[in-house]
């Protein structure tokens, strides 16, 4: 796999944990003391990003933050996603011109 995948695959992984973390905050919105989970991304220096999660400071639900996140990592996800195709693509032609 090459760098342009491996980038893609990691943003995929990010933006697959940021919709579940936003659907877990979602759900749990009615509870009482609730303590929202946020994810934390960071570059990597080779390719890709480093995701955690951690708690938000207040206690509480942020029902409007978590639609737009949910809304930003379906589309970074398509976007990612459409990379590694994109990839595979180009791959595949470049196969069949040396073929």
């Amino acid at each position: 796999m090459n760098i342009v995948s491996t980038t893609a695959l990691s943003g995929v992984q990010a933006a697959s944990l940021r919709l579940d973390t936003a659907a877990h905050n979602i759900a749990n919105a009615q509870t009482p003391q609730f303590q929202r989970q946020v994810v934390q991304l960071e570059t990597q220096e080779q390719a890709g990003v480093l995701t955690t999660i951690g708690k938000a400071e207040e206690i509480g639900a942020a029902l409007a933050a978590d639609l737009v996140e949910q809304m930003d990592a379906a589309a970074a996800y398509r976007a990612n996603l459409r990379s590694i195709q994109t990839d595979q693509q180009l791959t595949g032609s470049l196969l069949d011109i040396k073929a």
